[in-house]
């Protein structure tokens, strides 16, 4: 059962104590809130401001376990914060074999102190789970995308969501999907029980008729290094390496984007950061 005064309560304490600095984002001027704003979660948790509105003041609906995992990132909680969090809300955390979208506060921190790379974290099922403001730069605007299609899999073969999106070295994009259906396959292999992996997986199945081909192929093989291209306006073309680092104990990838130094690319990338970043 949920205790939503509780609930109300712990969400505005928590949210009370995380800097603007903290999560990536400006302090801007007139700043009367402690803490961040009720607008400034809901961005980052990809919720409607009216929606953290009404939790805040314990007349909200009953969130989802996904709704939950974003909030818990949004307001960086502690593995023991998430828990509570969970059970103040009424709801069971992921079991052993569900996917995980709570993130840990020391990945944050790591993700937060690469100022200089683009660099993103995604979760199993290909959600993306929070990235630096450089890739904001790189890709365009993330926050602006519905919550549940911030995924790589909708990224690569759902409608179009106004980002700008890589292929591969050469300029295709055909080796970028068979990895991203292999990995999604793996991760099917791993989590035959989460519903929303099957959800994205079935729906993209029936809609999309060239993520159908390749899924039925079944590829399992995926690359962890890779070399990807973008055409971001006014920088040019950018080719980057991009390199994965694991969090294996919550089944989650750090990915990485960075070009040597005394490339082209390297001054492309100097560029997208005063270019990128003043706009994001």
């Amino acid at each position: 059962m949920s205790d939503t005064g509780d609930l109300a309560a712990a969400l505005r304490q928590w949210r009370e104590r995380i800097s603007p600095a903290d999560v990536g984002l400006p302090a801007g001027p007139r700043r009367r809130t402690p803490g961040l704003r009720r607008e400034e979660v809901a961005q980052l948790a990809g919720v409607s401001v009216d929606y953290v509105i009404r939790l805040e003041q314990a007349r909200g609906p009953h969130p989802s376990d996904s709704v939950l995992g974003a909030l818990a990132r949004a307001l960086r909680l502690a593995p023991a914060e998430t828990s509570h969090l969970f059970d103040l809300a009424g709801v069971a955390p992921p079991a052993p074999d569900r996917v995980r979208d709570t993130v840990r506060p020391s990945v944050l921190r790591l993700l937060d102190r690469m100022h200089d790379l683009p660099a993103m974290l995604v979760g199993p099922r290909e959600d993306l789970l929070a990235w630096n403001p450089l890739l904001a730069a790189l890709w365009g605007d993330i926050s602006a995308v519905p919550r549940e299609r911030r995924n790589m899999l909708w990224f690569q073969f759902g409608e179009d969501a106004g980002l700008r999106l890589a292929t591969d070295e050469d300029g295709d994009a055909g080796r970028l999907e068979l990895s991203a259906v292999a990995r999604a396959r793996v991760a099917m292999a791993r989590y035959p029980h989460d519903r929303r992996l099957r959800g994205i997986v079935d729906e993209l199945h029936r809609t999309h008729p060239r993520f159908a081909a390749l899924w039925d192929s079944r590829p399992v093989e995926h690359r962890r290094v890779d070399r990807k291209r973008y055409e971001v306006p006014g920088v040019g073309t950018l080719v980057l390496d991009c390199d994965v680092l694991e969090v294996p104990q919550d089944d989650q990838r750090l990915v990485v984007y960075s070009a040597a130094p005394g490339t082209e690319d390297a001054e492309k990338l100097d560029l997208l950061r005063v270019v990128g970043l003043q706009t994001v």
